[in-house]
């Protein structure tokens, strides 16, 4: 399976795992999308060195896992072209903080240390959120509550159409490789000499694939906008679901539960 072919086949998984029939899947979307943004901003509130409330909000990502039966190694092997962006973020954090901040079994932890292993923590639990919000929710449903919430048709109109014209383009891409290998079937790669066409027809194939999916729209009865499905209605399991997990994301921000869990495991030790 070439690259293009694993891009295609990743797309599709996506659709099927969005597709799924669990508990965290027949949620509305508009209140899993409303828990992602307050979880997200939760993570991104706590300080450089808060390192220990943002521990505590794993469980969020863990319970997710769990229930709507997406594997966590999917996850991270999607993401892993991304990941290495995130944590690469705080990396000469320790070169401009050397002040020692902690003192672990004898050694002294710098604040740099500590502020870029927060940053990288951060980065993965934004992404890892954001993963199971759409590992969890089509990408029409989700289109449809960004609608709910008044965000501009433009933005969820280019937001879909982006969507699936990777997955279009993708399909072109796999097509016109296989064409390549078929003509130079000992050549490893696309050779260099051949970049100009490739991409020259790459183009070609665009614009015309372009203008039929256009017409295709039209006929259809598009004039601007897509009319969206009837999602899944807000219900009273919704409103129990975003409750709960907000206040337990303001409780997180507000005390230092991390602490109090600590004191409570260690006291019990005694």
């Amino acid at each position: 399976m070439n690259e293009m072919d694993r891009s295609l086949f990743a797309l599709r998984e996506m659709d099927e795992l969005a597709a799924g029939d669990t508990p965290v899947h027949r949620l509305c979307p508009a209140a899993k999308l409303l828990t992602t943004i307050a979880y997200i901003a939760a993570v991104v509130s706590f300080g450089k060195y808060q390192l220990g409330g943002l521990l505590v909000l794993i469980m969020y990502p863990a319970l997710l896992f769990s229930l709507s039966g997406v594997p966590v190694s999917t996850c991270f092997r999607k993401l892993r072209f991304v990941l290495p962006l995130v944590l690469a973020v705080g990396l000469f954090n320790p070169l401009f903080d050397r002040a020692p901040l902690l003192n672990v079994g004898g050694v002294a932890v710098s604040g740099g240390v500590v502020s870029m292993v927060t940053l990288m923590v951060k980065g993965v639990l934004c992404l890892t959120a954001s993963f199971l919000l759409a590992a969890t929710t089509p990408i029409d449903a989700l289109c449809a509550a960004l609608r709910q919430f008044r965000v501009p048709s433009l933005l969820v109109t280019l937001l879909l159409l982006t969507y699936r014209y990777v997955g279009v383009m993708t399909e072109e891409l796999s097509v016109m490789t296989d064409a390549y290998r078929l003509r130079a079937p000992g050549q490893k790669g696309l050779h260099v000499s051949a970049w100009g066409s490739f991409l020259g027809q790459l183009l070609l194939r665009s614009a015309d694939r372009a203008e039929e999916l256009y017409g295709s729209m039209l006929l259809r009865g598009f004039r601007g906008e897509f009319t969206y499905a009837a999602g899944r209605p807000w219900t009273c399991r919704d409103t129990v679901w975003f409750a709960v997990w907000t206040a337990l994301f303001v409780l997180c921000r507000v005390f230092d539960v991390a602490g109090l869990l600590g004191a409570l495991l260690t006291g019990g030790m005694r």
